[in-house]
């Protein structure tokens, strides 16, 4: 059986879909059998088709780029075309027997039966992520491409049942495959890592709670950092000696859907408290959850929760 699986968020590891991807093109080849795999992906250059060299896998995978219309003109409409027209098309002129697509984002037109995964309904049930008129559009198209899919793939049975839901696919055309930590995942004791990544973020040599994720509003920082705000004063005036460390790439700009974290810590008076460390690389995120006293997730809403997983994976010697 030939698969071709949908390589846009290929590289794009600041996503959850990207992260997903990466995931399957190092697994999928493990376990898929006798089949062939070939990913299609975004091109940076030249306007043919061309396969990439890939010898990392047991079994025969292939890369093909493929360009848009609007590379130049408009990255959402370059990815609209390309999940709408281009893919499908490579699909038909590869003979493909089964089209992968591992995010919400289907084709309508399809050469050959379509398997997409789904990982939660976010634009569809939070109000503060519907967006605009072209936003809702997309959800509008995505929400009915997927119903015209042969198989739809989710993270967990509360998603499925919001698929079964707000999407009106049958219970038996949705699967709910659970996600799971990459092996690296594990306590790192060695001292010299762990000094390593202490001295790259400038941690505080205080036990720390982490945090480690984005800063949209339903990841719900704001009121994280309120409910450490009152503990941090400690007991009889002695402050907390338990810090807080926010990790990750903080929000470009201070807005409703992407609250500034660092405001919040300045009303509050904790500056002291809490340390921003910026953007983590994914090779020092394993030590960093092993350093950690402990790490707090307490989105509003999730289609899995993964960071969950990885720090429960670095905790695992305690």
């Amino acid at each position: 059986m030939r698969i071709v699986v949908n390589g846009w968020f290929l590289d794009q590891l600041t996503t959850g879909s990207g992260q997903y991807l990466a995931a399957l093109t190092g697994w999928l080849p493990r376990v898929a059998g006798g089949n062939e795999l070939i990913l299609v992906e975004p091109a940076n250059g030249g306007n043919t088709e061309h396969p990439i060299s890939n010898t990392r896998y047991p079994i025969p995978v292939s890369r093909t780029q493929v360009r848009t219309p609007f590379d130049s003109l408009s990255a959402n409409l370059a990815k609209l075309w390309f999940e709408q027209v281009t893919f499908p098309r490579t699909c038909r002129r590869l003979s493909a027997d089964v089209a992968f697509v591992p995010y919400w984002g289907s084709p309508w037109w399809r050469p050959c039966p379509v398997v997409v995964t789904v990982h939660d309904l976010i634009p569809l049930l939070l109000p503060l992520y519907r967006g605009g008129l072209l936003q809702r559009a997309y959800t509008w198209l995505v929400t009915r491409t997927a119903r015209r899919a042969q198989a739809v793939l989710t993270d967990s049975e509360a998603s499925k049942r919001d698929i079964v839901t707000h999407l009106g696919i049958p219970a038996g055309r949705v699967h709910a495959i659970h996600l799971a930590a990459d092996p690296r995942f594990r306590p790192v004791t060695d001292p010299a890592e762990l000094a390593r990544v202490r001295s790259r973020y400038q941690l505080p040599d205080e036990p720390f709670l982490l945090y480690l994720g984005g800063f949209d509003a339903r990841k719900n920082v704001a009121r994280m950092i309120k409910a450490y705000a009152k503990i941090a004063g400690g007991v009889k005036g002695q402050r907390s000696k338990v810090r807080l460390v926010i990790a990750g790439a903080l929000p470009a700009a201070d807005s409703a859907f992407t609250p500034d974290p660092r405001r919040m810590v300045e009303k509050l008076g904790i500056g002291e408290q809490v340390h921003f460390t910026g953007w983590v690389d994914e090779a020092d995120k394993p030590a960093l959850y092993s350093m950690a006293l402990g790490t707090v997730f307490v989105s509003e809403y999730e289609g899995f929760g993964l960071p969950v997983l990885e720090a429960v994976g670095c905790d695992l010697a305690r």
